[in-house]
């Protein structure tokens, strides 16, 4: 039986350079590069434009902005942070005051809560009728 023996082609950095630029001028298309440069596999030439062509930027966005835009956008962000934090702070101390009512109702055994029930008038209140 008889073996065969692979051969492996190493590119330097130089050379994949060349080829990208040739091939990002226009002068050349991929086909064309690999063709006349005899470079095996279908990839190669992709990956190297991938690793170190400008092809690299594509589908990233850029944003441009003025330095006054950077600026609201860095307060509008802190003011955005501060007014968070304050909402936490209020839910907190909401839940500390029912707590306490709560703990209040039932060392007092009333309640505290506003009722759900209409509030009754002062001539209600005196003939004993009850709210409706």
């Amino acid at each position: 039986m008889e073996t065969t023996e692979k051969t492996f082609y190493y590119y330097s950095t130089a050379f994949k350079l060349k080829v990208i630029s040739e091939i990002e001028s226009g002068q050349l298309s991929i086909e064309q590069a690999r063709k006349i440069y005899n470079i095996g596999g279908s990839s190669t030439i992709t990956k190297w434009i991938k690793k170190f062509g400008k092809n690299h930027l594509l589908g990233k966005i850029v944003r441009i902005e003025m330095p006054d835009e950077i600026d609201q956008l860095k307060r509008l962000k802190k003011e955005k942070a501060e007014l968070e934090s304050a909402l936490a702070k209020a839910h907190l101390k909401i839940l500390s005051l029912e707590a306490i009512i709560e703990s209040a109702e039932e060392d007092l055994g009333i309640e505290l809560k506003k009722s759900t029930v209409k509030k009754q008038s002062p001539d209600q209140l005196k003939n004993g009728n009850p709210g409706q």
